[in-house]
């Protein structure tokens, strides 16, 4: 009788588990427990991942952002705003304050949290997942540039299939607040090894929901363009970018023009605006994630995955390419490099080539003499000294940091940057006294968001899809600052007056310029903090007058 009950009741075991096991989960500090004990585990495993890989892990880094710097350079924490783990660093100007008045998504963020929030998940995320390529519609230009090469310019022109474009619902309405009502064009520039990540995508897919125009400019060689010449686009050579913007200005010359750069691409956007000072056409710039020292990057030994991933695909680039190359580099010894860096000297430094290179008395080389590129003497003169390549590692970021011209830059220009990023350099190497000093270069900082991410707590979704707080707080701040520019209208000169007045005047001089500037490169100076005419904290005498640097 005994071995009958006890069998009756091993029979009946599974159903009474199933039985109490909703009985149980409705119990709020059992569930609590669970998710706990599933989360840890979790993470454990995620280390784990992380050990085998090779890659950092990021520990919570908000006490450093509280270390690192002194309480007059955090404008949020002076006003009271201080948002967990945000800060806002920069000269405080009117458009400071402006900025942090107006521009809602810098005063309540909600990063997403581990695991959604984790880095390198990010990262990858944001580099190779996404659902909004497909959904959006291009028709790509090609642009005929000085030298005879190519780069391709990309028009989106519709979000869905049947769909007449997000612009319409926006036609008649002067977007942004900005100077006119025709709708602003918005120019994405990727990163520089080229092509459309599903970050860009989505951000691309969200300014057209808002009103904008928006092309995407891609650098030459890359996203399936032809390469018509032996010549590359180098890391800071604004040359490609800037005569793009000429031409998506005479496309549309009475809109506003707007800059975002993801990235890497962050290293001809800096250059452009440095070299052209206050005749560039943009109206105001943004970089996610940028690359604000270039040599420094390149040095900086990334984690194995991300380095090998970036070598493959500028070498599948490379490869396409190989046999026109080979007349002037060494295309086997960049195929076989292992570190970005190497693969940057070997493509661009070449002191074989160099050496022959007919040079003038004072150092900068004799546009007049034949090209060592295979390029004929107007183009090389035409180019400058790019027509040559540097002798060595130096000699390249002298010409191409992206830096090295801010204290020209007449625009104002957001960065938004993580302390967790795994694809540059540690955040304690930013260079803060550029933000302190110059009022055009505003910098956020986060204690998270890895490389191109900044997700959102709990998966934020709308009818158009999710949103990236990167995103919403670049296009508010294009609003903010357009309000800001219109309000303060007695001191600001428009960009067609202002083009009319100094831009025609400087692009007759820009090549001459160009070649003029072979030998006097500037790297950025710092600036005195105590000059009244950069400082309207009080009400002073700075204004944002664009002035004729050019």
């Amino acid at each position: 009788m005994a071995s009958f009950v006890w069998d009756c009741l091993f029979c009946l075991l599974p159903s009474l588990l199933l039985f109490l096991l909703p009985l149980v989960l409705r119990k709020s500090r059992v569930c609590c427990w669970i998710r706990r004990a599933v989360r840890a585990l979790g993470c454990r495993l995620w280390l784990i991942i992380c050990l085998i890989l090779e890659l950092p892990v990021y520990r919570n880094t908000r006490e450093w952002l509280t270390e690192v710097k002194p309480p007059e350079a955090d404008i949020l924490s002076r006003s009271g705003q201080t948002s967990d783990g945000f800060r806002l660093i920069c000269k405080p100007t009117g458009l400071a304050k402006y900025l942090l008045q107006h521009c809602g998504s810098l005063a309540k963020p909600k990063l997403a949290a581990w695991p959604r929030g984790d880095p390198h998940l990010q990262t990858i995320s944001s580099l190779l997942c996404g659902k909004h390529g497909d959904t959006i519609r291009f028709t790509r230009d090609h642009l005929l540039l000085k030298d005879g090469g190519i780069v391709a310019l990309d028009w989106a022109v519709g979000t869905r299939p049947g769909d007449g474009g997000a612009r319409r619902r926006w036609e008649g309405r002067k977007a942004l607040g900005c100077f006119t009502s025709t709708p602003p064009v918005l120019l994405l520039i990727p990163q520089s090894w080229g092509g459309m990540t599903p970050h860009l995508k989505l951000l691309c897919h969200q300014a057209m929901l808002q009103g904008f125009y928006v092309v995407v400019f891609h650098h030459r060689g890359t996203a399936g363009s032809p390469l018509t010449t032996t010549r590359l686009t180098e890391f800071g050579d604004p040359a490609d970018l800037e005569q793009a913007v000429v031409y998506v200005h005479s496309r549309h010359p009475s809109s506003v023009l707007l800059a975002v750069s993801e990235g890497s691409g962050s290293g001809v956007l800096l250059s452009y605006l440095g070299e052209c000072g206050s005749s560039t056409y943009l109206t105001a710039a943004a970089a996610i994630s940028p690359v604000l020292l270039g040599q420094m990057w390149f040095e900086t030994v990334m984690p194995p995955i991300y380095r090998w991933g970036a070598l493959f695909h500028r070498k599948l680039q490379l490869s396409r390419y190989a046999t026109s190359f080979r007349g002037v580099l060494d295309v086997d010894r960049a195929l076989s490099c292992s570190t970005l860096r190497d693969f940057e000297e070997a493509l661009f430094c070449s002191s074989d080539q160099n050496d022959g290179a007919p040079q003038s008395p004072g150092g900068s080389v004799n546009p007049g003499s034949p090209s060592l590129r295979g390029l004929a003497p107007s183009v090389a003169w035409t180019l400058g000294e790019r027509a040559y390549p540097p002798k060595d590692w130096q000699s390249y970021w002298w010409r191409n940091e992206p830096l090295r011209d801010a204290d020209e830059v007449a625009v104002p220009v957001l960065c938004i940057c993580s302390s967790d990023d795994p694809l540059l350099p540690p955040a304690s190497t930013l260079p803060f006294s550029l933000f302190l000093n110059n009022p055009y270069f505003l910098l956020v900082l986060t204690d998270r968001g890895g490389h191109c991410g900044f997700s959102l707590e709990g998966r934020e979704q709308t009818e158009e899809g999710e949103e990236m707080w990167s995103h919403i707080t670049v296009l508010e701040y294009f609003r903010v600052v357009a309000d800001f520019l219109k309000k303060d209208g007695a001191s600001w000169t428009g960009p067609d007056e202002l083009n009319s007045q100094t831009g025609s005047r400087s692009r007759m001089n820009t090549m001459a310029h160009r070649r003029k500037r072979g030998t006097v490169l500037r790297r950025l100076r710092p600036q005195q903090t105590e000059q009244s005419s950069m400082d309207d904290e009080d009400g002073g005498n700075f204004t944002w007058r664009r002035s004729y640097t050019r």
